[in-house]
Protein backbone atom coordinates (compact mmCIF):
# COMPACT_ATOMS: atom_id res chain seq x y z
CA UNK A 1 0.00 0.00 0.00
CA UNK A 2 2.92 2.40 0.96
CA UNK A 3 5.06 1.43 -1.53
CA UNK A 4 3.54 2.20 -5.07
CA UNK A 5 2.37 5.96 -4.04
CA UNK A 6 6.26 6.19 -2.45
CA UNK A 7 7.53 5.03 -5.92
CA UNK A 8 5.24 7.66 -7.17
CA UNK A 9 6.80 10.51 -4.62
CA UNK A 10 10.20 9.11 -6.20
CA UNK A 11 9.45 9.85 -9.74
CA UNK A 12 7.80 13.48 -8.70
CA UNK A 13 11.09 13.91 -6.98
CA UNK A 14 13.23 12.97 -9.83
CA UNK A 15 11.85 15.23 -11.99
CA UNK A 16 12.82 18.41 -9.83
CA UNK A 17 16.45 18.07 -10.86
CA UNK A 18 16.02 16.39 -14.27
CA UNK A 19 16.85 19.31 -16.89
CA UNK A 20 19.90 20.18 -15.14
CA UNK A 21 21.38 16.72 -16.39
CA UNK A 22 19.22 17.76 -20.22
CA UNK A 23 20.50 21.35 -20.06
CA UNK A 24 22.39 21.01 -23.19
CA UNK A 25 20.38 18.65 -24.78
CA UNK A 26 17.51 20.76 -23.99
CA UNK A 27 19.65 23.64 -25.50
CA UNK A 28 20.87 22.35 -28.63
CA UNK A 29 17.09 21.28 -29.55
CA UNK A 30 14.91 24.29 -28.93
CA UNK A 31 17.79 27.21 -29.05
CA UNK A 32 17.38 28.03 -25.38
CA UNK A 33 19.40 29.60 -22.87
CA UNK A 34 20.22 29.09 -19.39
CA UNK A 35 17.10 31.42 -18.91
CA UNK A 36 14.71 29.01 -20.52
CA UNK A 37 16.26 26.08 -18.86
CA UNK A 38 15.70 28.06 -15.84
CA UNK A 39 11.77 28.83 -16.18
CA UNK A 40 11.20 25.33 -17.75
CA UNK A 41 12.46 23.89 -14.11
CA UNK A 42 10.75 26.57 -12.33
CA UNK A 43 7.61 25.65 -14.31
CA UNK A 44 7.43 22.63 -12.23
CA UNK A 45 7.43 24.38 -8.92
CA UNK A 46 4.87 26.78 -10.19
CA UNK A 47 2.42 23.73 -10.88
CA UNK A 48 3.66 22.04 -7.72
CA UNK A 49 3.29 24.86 -5.14
CA UNK A 50 -0.62 26.33 -6.87
CA UNK A 51 -2.05 22.78 -6.40
CA UNK A 52 -0.19 21.96 -2.95
CA UNK A 53 -3.21 22.60 -0.61
CA UNK A 54 -5.48 21.76 -3.04
CA UNK A 55 -4.06 18.42 -3.72
CA UNK A 56 -4.72 18.12 0.32
CA UNK A 57 -8.17 18.89 0.09
CA UNK A 58 -8.95 16.37 -2.64
CA UNK A 59 -7.07 13.42 -1.10
CA UNK A 60 -9.23 14.12 1.64
CA UNK A 61 -12.26 14.24 -0.62
CA UNK A 62 -11.43 11.47 -3.12
CA UNK A 63 -9.00 9.24 -1.13
CA UNK A 64 -5.18 8.40 -1.98
CA UNK A 65 -5.90 5.74 -4.74
CA UNK A 66 -8.15 7.99 -6.84
CA UNK A 67 -5.94 11.03 -6.42
CA UNK A 68 -2.80 9.43 -6.82
CA UNK A 69 -3.68 7.56 -9.78
CA UNK A 70 -4.99 10.38 -11.70
CA UNK A 71 -2.20 12.15 -10.50
CA UNK A 72 0.40 9.60 -11.92
CA UNK A 73 -1.47 9.60 -15.47
CA UNK A 74 -1.14 13.56 -15.25
CA UNK A 75 2.53 13.06 -14.86
CA UNK A 76 3.14 10.54 -16.92
CA UNK A 77 1.48 11.97 -19.79
CA UNK A 78 3.63 15.15 -19.35
CA UNK A 79 6.64 13.07 -19.55
CA UNK A 80 5.52 11.79 -22.70
CA UNK A 81 4.47 14.80 -23.55
CA UNK A 82 7.65 16.64 -23.04
CA UNK A 83 9.44 13.85 -24.93
CA UNK A 84 7.98 14.24 -27.98
CA UNK A 85 7.23 18.28 -27.91
CA UNK A 86 8.69 19.84 -30.99
CA UNK A 87 8.74 23.47 -29.88
CA UNK A 88 9.11 25.00 -26.02
CA UNK A 89 5.52 25.87 -26.01
CA UNK A 90 4.48 22.09 -25.73
CA UNK A 91 7.62 21.21 -23.54
CA UNK A 92 6.90 23.63 -21.17
CA UNK A 93 3.69 22.38 -21.08
CA UNK A 94 4.87 19.08 -20.36
CA UNK A 95 7.20 19.85 -17.59
CA UNK A 96 4.01 21.77 -16.21
CA UNK A 97 1.76 18.85 -15.99
CA UNK A 98 4.13 16.88 -14.35
CA UNK A 99 4.33 19.52 -11.31
CA UNK A 100 0.80 18.95 -11.31
CA UNK A 101 0.80 15.45 -11.52
CA UNK A 102 3.59 15.20 -8.69
CA UNK A 103 1.91 17.52 -6.37
CA UNK A 104 -0.66 15.13 -4.14
CA UNK A 105 2.21 12.34 -3.93
CA UNK A 106 4.19 13.26 -0.81
CA UNK A 107 1.19 13.95 1.07
CA UNK A 108 -0.61 10.85 -0.65
CA UNK A 109 2.12 8.77 0.80
CA UNK A 110 1.93 10.33 4.08
CA UNK A 111 -1.91 9.71 4.34
CA UNK A 112 -1.68 6.10 3.51
CA UNK A 113 1.21 5.66 6.05
CA UNK A 114 -1.37 7.62 8.70
CA UNK A 115 -3.76 4.95 7.61
CA UNK A 116 -2.34 1.66 7.28
CA UNK A 117 0.78 1.52 10.25
CA UNK A 118 0.34 2.40 13.87
CA UNK A 119 0.56 5.71 14.95
CA UNK A 120 3.96 5.53 16.77
CA UNK A 121 5.17 4.24 13.34
CA UNK A 122 4.66 7.37 11.83
CA UNK A 123 7.62 9.81 12.34
CA UNK A 124 9.78 6.60 10.74
CA UNK A 125 7.49 6.01 7.63
CA UNK A 126 7.59 10.43 7.21
CA UNK A 127 11.85 10.21 7.32
CA UNK A 128 11.66 6.84 4.88
CA UNK A 129 9.35 8.86 2.65
CA UNK A 130 11.44 11.68 2.48
CA UNK A 131 14.45 9.27 1.97
CA UNK A 132 12.80 7.58 -1.30
CA UNK A 133 12.33 10.98 -2.22
CA UNK A 134 15.90 11.94 -1.93
CA UNK A 135 16.73 8.45 -3.89
CA UNK A 136 14.82 10.12 -6.66
CA UNK A 137 16.98 12.94 -6.71
CA UNK A 138 19.81 10.35 -6.97
CA UNK A 139 18.23 8.72 -9.81
CA UNK A 140 18.30 12.19 -11.69
CA UNK A 141 21.95 12.24 -11.69
CA UNK A 142 24.44 9.37 -13.01
CA UNK A 143 21.43 7.08 -14.21
CA UNK A 144 19.61 9.43 -16.14
CA UNK A 145 22.65 11.52 -17.21
CA UNK A 146 23.79 7.24 -18.79
CA UNK A 147 20.30 6.85 -20.16
CA UNK A 148 20.30 10.04 -21.93
CA UNK A 149 23.94 9.32 -23.18
CA UNK A 150 22.49 5.86 -24.47
CA UNK A 151 19.22 6.37 -25.73
CA UNK A 152 18.55 10.13 -26.01
CA UNK A 153 16.76 12.32 -23.66
CA UNK A 154 13.45 12.23 -25.84
CA UNK A 155 13.41 8.45 -25.70
CA UNK A 156 14.58 8.68 -21.53
CA UNK A 157 12.03 11.17 -21.02
CA UNK A 158 9.23 8.76 -22.75
CA UNK A 159 10.71 5.77 -20.78
CA UNK A 160 9.87 7.66 -17.32
CA UNK A 161 6.64 8.67 -18.94
CA UNK A 162 5.63 4.50 -19.66
CA UNK A 163 7.07 3.49 -16.18
CA UNK A 164 5.08 6.47 -14.63
CA UNK A 165 1.92 5.49 -16.40
CA UNK A 166 2.31 1.76 -14.89
CA UNK A 167 2.51 3.02 -11.30
CA UNK A 168 -0.66 4.92 -12.15
CA UNK A 169 -2.61 2.07 -12.72
CA UNK A 170 -0.76 -0.26 -9.87
CA UNK A 171 -1.99 2.72 -7.74
CA UNK A 172 -5.99 1.97 -9.00
CA UNK A 173 -5.93 -1.62 -9.21
CA UNK A 174 -4.51 -2.15 -5.66
CA UNK A 175 -3.62 0.44 -3.58
CA UNK A 176 -6.81 0.95 -1.08
CA UNK A 177 -7.35 3.93 1.25
CA UNK A 178 -7.43 2.38 4.36
CA UNK A 179 -7.78 -1.04 5.79
CA UNK A 180 -11.23 -2.91 5.39
CA UNK A 181 -13.92 -2.14 8.19
CA UNK A 182 -11.98 1.28 9.05
CA UNK A 183 -14.52 3.93 8.74
CA UNK A 184 -13.16 7.37 6.63
CA UNK A 185 -12.07 10.26 8.68
CA UNK A 186 -14.62 13.49 8.25
CA UNK A 187 -12.71 15.47 5.51
CA UNK A 188 -12.15 19.30 6.64
CA UNK A 189 -14.11 21.56 4.15
CA UNK A 190 -12.22 24.25 2.09
CA UNK A 191 -13.38 26.77 4.51
CA UNK A 192 -11.70 25.54 7.26
CA UNK A 193 -8.62 24.80 5.67
CA UNK A 194 -8.69 28.03 4.38
CA UNK A 195 -9.31 29.44 8.04
CA UNK A 196 -6.62 27.33 9.06
CA UNK A 197 -4.07 28.73 6.04
CA UNK A 198 -4.98 31.85 7.06
CA UNK A 199 -4.29 31.48 11.11
CA UNK A 200 -1.09 30.60 10.61
CA UNK A 201 -0.27 32.87 7.84
CA UNK A 202 -0.80 35.53 10.48
CA UNK A 203 1.04 34.14 13.73
CA UNK A 204 4.30 36.52 12.86
CA UNK A 205 6.69 32.99 14.52
CA UNK A 206 5.15 31.05 11.38
CA UNK A 207 7.20 33.18 9.04
CA UNK A 208 11.13 32.37 10.29
CA UNK A 209 10.46 28.89 9.55
CA UNK A 210 8.51 29.78 6.14
CA UNK A 211 11.24 32.09 5.01
CA UNK A 212 14.11 30.41 5.91
CA UNK A 213 13.09 27.08 4.03
CA UNK A 214 12.17 29.59 0.94
CA UNK A 215 15.83 30.35 0.86
CA UNK A 216 17.22 26.97 1.45
CA UNK A 217 15.12 25.54 -0.70
CA UNK A 218 15.96 28.35 -3.87
CA UNK A 219 19.60 27.58 -3.04
CA UNK A 220 19.16 23.32 -3.18
CA UNK A 221 17.14 23.83 -6.23
CA UNK A 222 19.54 25.71 -8.25
CA UNK A 223 22.37 23.90 -6.51
CA UNK A 224 20.69 20.55 -8.43
CA UNK A 225 19.92 22.36 -11.35
CA UNK A 226 22.84 24.17 -12.06
CA UNK A 227 25.94 22.10 -10.71
CA UNK A 228 25.60 19.63 -13.59
CA UNK A 229 26.31 22.40 -16.61
CA UNK A 230 29.00 24.00 -14.27
CA UNK A 231 31.11 21.13 -14.27
CA UNK A 232 30.87 20.81 -17.66
CA UNK A 233 31.58 24.20 -18.66
CA UNK A 234 34.53 25.20 -16.33
CA UNK A 235 35.66 21.43 -15.33
CA UNK A 236 35.50 20.14 -18.81
CA UNK A 237 33.26 17.08 -17.79
CA UNK A 238 31.39 15.12 -19.95
CA UNK A 239 27.68 14.12 -18.89
CA UNK A 240 28.33 10.88 -16.73
CA UNK A 241 31.08 12.38 -15.04
CA UNK A 242 29.68 15.45 -14.40
CA UNK A 243 26.22 13.78 -12.92
CA UNK A 244 28.65 11.35 -10.72
CA UNK A 245 30.00 14.53 -8.85
CA UNK A 246 26.35 16.37 -8.56
CA UNK A 247 25.20 12.97 -6.52
CA UNK A 248 27.42 13.42 -3.73
CA UNK A 249 24.85 16.02 -2.18
CA UNK A 250 22.01 13.44 -2.26
CA UNK A 251 23.99 10.77 -1.39
CA UNK A 252 25.05 12.98 1.77
CA UNK A 253 21.77 14.00 2.50
CA UNK A 254 20.31 10.24 2.51
CA UNK A 255 22.27 10.02 5.81
CA UNK A 256 21.76 13.11 6.80
CA UNK A 257 18.21 13.85 6.56
CA UNK A 258 17.00 10.92 9.02
CA UNK A 259 20.17 11.39 11.21
CA UNK A 260 19.39 15.14 11.99
CA UNK A 261 15.67 14.81 12.60
CA UNK A 262 16.79 11.50 15.29
CA UNK A 263 19.73 13.90 16.94
CA UNK A 264 16.87 16.66 17.24
CA UNK A 265 14.31 14.23 18.61
CA UNK A 266 15.98 11.42 20.52
CA UNK A 267 19.13 12.94 21.59
CA UNK A 268 19.97 16.93 22.11
CA UNK A 269 15.93 17.21 22.38
CA UNK A 270 16.51 20.74 20.22
CA UNK A 271 15.19 21.99 17.01
CA UNK A 272 16.72 25.70 16.90
CA UNK A 273 20.12 25.09 18.18
CA UNK A 274 20.85 22.02 15.36
CA UNK A 275 19.17 24.06 13.03
CA UNK A 276 21.21 27.23 13.94
CA UNK A 277 24.34 25.00 13.95
CA UNK A 278 23.79 23.37 10.63
CA UNK A 279 22.83 26.55 8.95
CA UNK A 280 25.28 28.33 10.07
CA UNK A 281 27.75 25.82 8.45
CA UNK A 282 26.33 25.77 5.45
CA UNK A 283 27.23 29.28 4.91
CA UNK A 284 31.10 28.66 5.39
CA UNK A 285 30.94 25.54 3.04
CA UNK A 286 28.87 27.70 0.55
CA UNK A 287 31.58 30.59 0.45
CA UNK A 288 34.35 27.96 0.46
CA UNK A 289 32.47 26.53 -2.67
CA UNK A 290 32.29 29.53 -4.53
CA UNK A 291 35.04 31.03 -3.71
CA UNK A 292 36.92 27.88 -4.94
CA UNK A 293 35.00 26.89 -8.05
CA UNK A 294 36.92 26.38 -10.96
CA UNK A 295 40.40 26.03 -8.96
CA UNK A 296 39.52 23.03 -6.73
CA UNK A 297 40.11 19.71 -8.27
CA UNK A 298 37.11 17.88 -9.02
CA UNK A 299 37.67 15.08 -6.54
CA UNK A 300 38.44 18.23 -3.30
CA UNK A 301 35.05 19.68 -5.11
CA UNK A 302 33.32 16.03 -4.89
CA UNK A 303 34.04 16.30 -0.73
CA UNK A 304 33.01 19.83 -0.72
CA UNK A 305 29.83 19.18 -2.17
CA UNK A 306 29.39 15.98 0.02
CA UNK A 307 29.54 18.10 3.24
CA UNK A 308 27.07 20.26 1.78
CA UNK A 309 24.50 17.60 1.44
CA UNK A 310 25.48 17.10 4.94
CA UNK A 311 24.93 20.29 6.31
CA UNK A 312 22.11 20.52 4.32
CA UNK A 313 19.99 18.71 6.11
CA UNK A 314 19.31 21.49 7.96
CA UNK A 315 15.73 22.17 6.10
CA UNK A 316 14.16 19.29 7.52
CA UNK A 317 13.95 20.71 11.04
CA UNK A 318 11.98 23.73 9.49
CA UNK A 319 9.07 21.72 9.71
CA UNK A 320 8.74 20.66 12.83
CA UNK A 321 9.67 23.97 14.38
CA UNK A 322 6.68 25.73 12.17
CA UNK A 323 4.61 23.43 13.08
CA UNK A 324 5.44 23.64 16.91
CA UNK A 325 4.83 27.30 17.21
CA UNK A 326 1.23 26.89 15.60
CA UNK A 327 -1.86 25.49 17.41
CA UNK A 328 -1.45 21.81 17.73
CA UNK A 329 -5.16 21.52 16.19
CA UNK A 330 -3.47 23.11 12.79
CA UNK A 331 -0.38 20.65 12.80
CA UNK A 332 -0.86 20.19 9.43
CA UNK A 333 -2.34 23.30 8.10
CA UNK A 334 1.61 24.73 9.74
CA UNK A 335 3.90 22.06 7.57
CA UNK A 336 1.92 22.47 4.91
CA UNK A 337 2.76 26.61 5.07
CA UNK A 338 6.20 26.47 5.65
CA UNK A 339 6.38 23.70 2.64
CA UNK A 340 5.01 25.97 0.54
CA UNK A 341 7.95 28.70 0.88
CA UNK A 342 10.12 26.31 -0.41
CA UNK A 343 8.76 25.18 -3.20
CA UNK A 344 7.49 28.91 -4.38
CA UNK A 345 11.36 30.10 -3.47
CA UNK A 346 12.59 27.64 -6.13
CA UNK A 347 9.72 28.98 -8.51
CA UNK A 348 10.87 32.21 -8.40
CA UNK A 349 14.63 32.17 -8.34
CA UNK A 350 15.25 29.44 -11.37
CA UNK A 351 14.57 31.44 -14.30
CA UNK A 352 16.12 34.74 -12.77
CA UNK A 353 19.22 32.99 -11.89
CA UNK A 354 19.67 31.51 -15.28
CA UNK A 355 19.45 34.97 -16.78
CA UNK A 356 21.88 35.89 -14.64
CA UNK A 357 23.83 33.12 -16.54
CA UNK A 358 23.14 34.97 -19.08
CA UNK A 359 23.97 38.42 -18.80
CA UNK A 360 27.22 36.98 -17.72
CA UNK A 361 28.04 34.76 -21.25
CA UNK A 362 30.96 35.88 -22.99
CA UNK A 363 30.14 34.45 -26.19
CA UNK A 364 31.89 31.27 -26.50
CA UNK A 365 29.88 28.38 -27.91
CA UNK A 366 30.45 24.37 -27.67
CA UNK A 367 28.50 22.29 -30.20
CA UNK A 368 26.06 25.49 -31.04
CA UNK A 369 25.48 25.57 -26.93
CA UNK A 370 26.92 28.35 -25.13
CA UNK A 371 29.02 27.78 -22.85
CA UNK A 372 29.38 29.84 -19.58
CA UNK A 373 32.66 31.32 -17.81
CA UNK A 374 33.42 30.26 -14.37
CA UNK A 375 32.29 33.94 -13.06
CA UNK A 376 29.11 33.24 -14.31
CA UNK A 377 28.70 30.38 -11.81
CA UNK A 378 30.35 31.95 -9.30
CA UNK A 379 28.09 34.63 -9.16
CA UNK A 380 24.81 32.32 -9.51
CA UNK A 381 26.11 30.51 -6.89
CA UNK A 382 27.55 33.73 -4.86
CA UNK A 383 23.60 34.46 -4.65
CA UNK A 384 22.50 30.76 -3.57
CA UNK A 385 24.83 31.58 -0.65
CA UNK A 386 23.52 34.85 -0.21
CA UNK A 387 20.43 32.94 0.04
CA UNK A 388 22.00 30.33 2.71
CA UNK A 389 23.02 33.06 5.18
CA UNK A 390 20.14 34.60 4.95
CA UNK A 391 18.67 31.35 6.34
CA UNK A 392 21.60 30.92 8.70
CA UNK A 393 20.09 34.42 10.01
CA UNK A 394 16.34 33.71 10.05
CA UNK A 395 17.76 31.21 13.52
CA UNK A 396 17.94 34.29 15.27
CA UNK A 397 14.01 35.17 14.92
CA UNK A 398 13.12 31.54 15.88
CA UNK A 399 11.91 30.17 18.73
CA UNK A 400 13.36 26.74 20.36
CA UNK A 401 10.55 24.26 20.80
CA UNK A 402 12.65 21.54 22.19
CA UNK A 403 10.39 19.14 20.31
CA UNK A 404 6.92 20.55 22.06
CA UNK A 405 4.41 22.57 20.82
CA UNK A 406 5.04 26.37 22.80
CA UNK A 407 2.19 28.49 21.35
CA UNK A 408 0.33 28.90 23.77
CA UNK A 409 3.04 30.16 25.89
CA UNK A 410 4.51 32.65 22.69
CA UNK A 411 0.55 33.99 22.84
CA UNK A 412 1.46 34.67 26.92
CA UNK A 413 -1.58 32.15 27.82
CA UNK A 414 -0.88 29.74 31.05
CA UNK A 415 0.93 26.83 29.40
CA UNK A 416 -1.75 23.89 28.91
CA UNK A 417 -0.47 19.85 27.98
CA UNK A 418 2.51 20.15 25.71
CA UNK A 419 2.28 18.01 22.70
CA UNK A 420 5.37 16.26 21.30
CA UNK A 421 5.63 16.15 17.09
CA UNK A 422 7.85 14.09 14.88
CA UNK A 423 9.59 15.97 11.98
CA UNK A 424 7.91 14.93 8.61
Amino acid sequence: MWTIPALLFLVGFFHRAAPGVMARDLMQTFDVTSAGIGSLAATYFYAYAALMIPAGLLLDAFGVRIVLGIGGAIMGGGALLMGAAAGPTLLFAGRFLVGLGAAATFIGTLKIAAAWFPPTRFGYLAALSATVGMLGALLSTLPLATLVATIGWRRALGGVGILTLALAALCGLVVRDRPSGVAAPRAPTLRVVLAGALEVLRNPHTWPPFLAFFCLYSAAGNLMLWIVPCLRDVYALDARPAASCAMATSLALLVAGPFTGWLSDRVLGRRKAVYAVLSSLQVVLWTVFVLTLGALSVAGLYALLFAMGLAGASFVLVWPIGREVNPPHLDGVAVAVVNFGGFLGAALTQGPLGALLDAQWAGALVDGVRRYPVQAYRTGFAVCAALVAGAALLSLLMHETRGLNIHAELRGSPPGPRIGTEPV
